[in-house]
């Protein structure tokens, strides 16, 4: 299952958001999104992993707050075309 991630703090890499959903399962990918034109995170990122482990991450993870910042984690909806 595909994971949204939402309002994590811009000090947070792709190593800090696979330790703290690594708690709820094997996680089979994690991409922090960047910025094209600055090349710094733009304050969201996409985990892959179980569904088992998914669920968990998301009602665990849901609204906690991380370095002063409360994330927002649900399941990942497909792109909308521009």
């Amino acid at each position: 299952m595909k994971i949204y991630v939402g309002n994590i703090p811009f000090s947070m890499d792709e190593a800090a958001v696979r330790t703290l959903f690594s708690e709820f399962g094997e996680i089979d990918s994690v991409n922090v999104i960047m910025d094209r034109d600055t090349g710094r995170p733009r304050g969201f990122a996409f985990v892959e992993m179980a569904d088992d482990g998914a669920q968990k991450a998301i009602s665990s993870l849901h609204e906690r707050e991380v370095d002063g910042r409360r994330l927002n984690v649900n399941e990942a909806r497909a792109r909308q075309d521009r």
